[in-house]
């Protein structure tokens, strides 16, 4: 958007200017630059766009609902990330405002699709209850079918490996004759939906995928490098950072507060909120949220516009850093950053040489190609040195050690977008939407007490006779 400087300034708008230099036109003057102010200001504290929700009241428990979004949820519960179990629970007493087609178990570590059913069957316990405020709950036989097990193990160098139960749902559901967009919300790894765009490239235009990186990205470098390079046209939310406003800042005072909302809004509603109540002390993190607030609050056709699940900019080029050596301190990448680092081998091989980069809490398998080099890639997940080792059963690699420095997101990285991701869209590296050092994270964390009201609110569906 040009300057209220450029507007004045710029020849093509010399009408602008014209008023400017006449003293009998200034309160004309003045009345333009108030409205262009207030257009400026409107495009960020705009009101995000409700969901049309059914009716809260008993009376009209099968009120119809009005387009409502076609949901395919993937998830490491269970594995990584314990909150997803949080968030499943959110999810699911929301489910009646959508339209769920798909809860895929894609974990890296011990998630599995036994822990999503697991909620369901919590689910089981207070769906009578929830279907007295709406005839749309799906039932828990419904959602036990709408369950697979997709990928176990982190994606090889290629970004792929083979089919999975979760990556062929994901081809089967984009490809149904719906005109709707499918919306897949990734909360944890992207394998599945890797292998499902290998596997079905045809179903890239049906997409539309808003996913939870940050930590995650970290576990899925190989994947995520596959899609920029082999489907960069894919309509596609990377939120490194912004869900975090889902539990850090806003308002924090009283019932608000993370734990207090938990205790006094959560904890006693049925077996869903006694589930919840059970998770990470009793603490609210549920930092997958914002994808399901996202389209309950919001425009998801235009993710520059104000929703519960944050307010995003065009991604700037993804910043990939690649070196053939071993690298230092002084050798730096952006934070959420892809670093590339490929090393001679040697001639000398076993007959499965292996190796793996020991860095932070991971042990990242190298991959060997046809020029005699093991490549590894990393993602780090915040701003600070990172030392790592190489352990392998080659003599040319093992106990090689190095660092590397990730460093914060420069604020005007948004001002130039890629023209090669034309649908691809990020966090608000601006200072004024920061949360501490979180990019994007306040324009999620300003809706802290909508989102948790209403969250209350279906929370009370939990109760016998509310």
């Amino acid at each position: 958007m040009p300057t209220l400087h450029a507007l004045t300034n710029d020849p093509k708008n010399l009408h602008i200017r014209d008023i400017s230099q006449h003293p009998e036109k200034r309160r004309v003057n003045t009345w333009l630059y108030s409205l262009v102010l207030l257009l400026i200001a409107n495009c960020y504290y705009a009101q995000p766009t409700p969901l049309t929700l059914p009716h809260e009241t008993k009376k009209s428990p099968n009120a119809p609902l009005i387009q409502r979004p076609r949901v395919l949820v993937s998830t490491d519960i269970g594995g990584t990330d314990p909150d997803d179990f949080q968030s499943l629970v959110h999810l699911l007493v929301y489910a009646d405002a959508l339209e769920l087609e798909g809860l895929i178990s894609s974990p890296y570590g011990p998630g599995r699709k036994q822990h999503i059913l697991e909620v369901i069957d919590r689910y089981e316990s207070d769906y009578n209850h929830l279907r007295e405020h709406s005839g749309h709950y799906p039932t828990p036989a419904q959602l036990r079918t709408l369950t697979q097990q997709g990928a176990i193990k982190v994606a090889p160098h290629a970004g792929y490996r083979s089919p999975t139960e979760g990556s062929q749902w994901i081809v089967r559901t984009a490809r149904r004759h719906d005109k709707r967009p499918l919306h897949l919300l990734v909360w944890g790894g992207l394998e599945d939906l890797a292998q499902a765009l290998h596997d079905a490239p045809d179903i890239l235009p049906k997409l539309r995928v808003y996913w939870i990186g940050g930590p995650n990205k970290k576990w899925s470098p190989n994947a995520y490098m596959y899609l920029i390079t082999h489907h960069p046209k894919l309509s596609f939310i990377e939120a490194n950072a912004t869900y975090r406003g889902w539990f850090v800042g806003g308002d924090q005072t009283e019932t608000w507060n993370n734990r207090t909302f938990v205790s006094s809004h959560i904890a006693g509603h049925g077996a869903l909120g006694d589930f919840f109540a059970r998770q990470l002390g009793g603490s609210i993190k549920m930092g997958d949220s914002p994808s399901v607030g996202w389209l309950l609050h919001g425009t998801p056709s235009d993710p520059s516009l104000p929703s519960w699940g944050g307010r995003f900019v065009r991604a700037w080029k993804r910043p990939i850093a690649s070196f053939r050596r071993l690298t230092s301190a002084k050798d730096k990448i952006t934070e959420f950053g892809i670093l590339e680092l490929s090393l001679p081998a040697g001639s000398v091989r076993p007959r499965r040489p292996e190796a793996f980069l020991d860095i932070e809490n991971q042990s990242l398998r190298g991959f060997f190609n046809e020029r005699g080099q093991i490549i590894f890639r990393f993602s780090p997940k915040r701003a600070k040195t990172y030392t790592y080792t190489i352990r392998s059963n080659l003599s040319a690699l093992d106990g090689l050690q190095g660092q590397l420095t990730a460093t914060t997101t420069p604020p005007d990285a948004a001002d130039q977008p890629d023209p090669a991701l034309p649908n691809w869209w990020t966090d608000d590296p601006a200072p004024e939407r920061m949360e501490g050092t979180h990019m994007g994270a306040k324009t999620v964390s300003r809706w802290r007490r909508d989102f948790l009201d209403g969250f209350a609110q279906r929370m009370d569906r939990c109760l016998l006779g509310q």
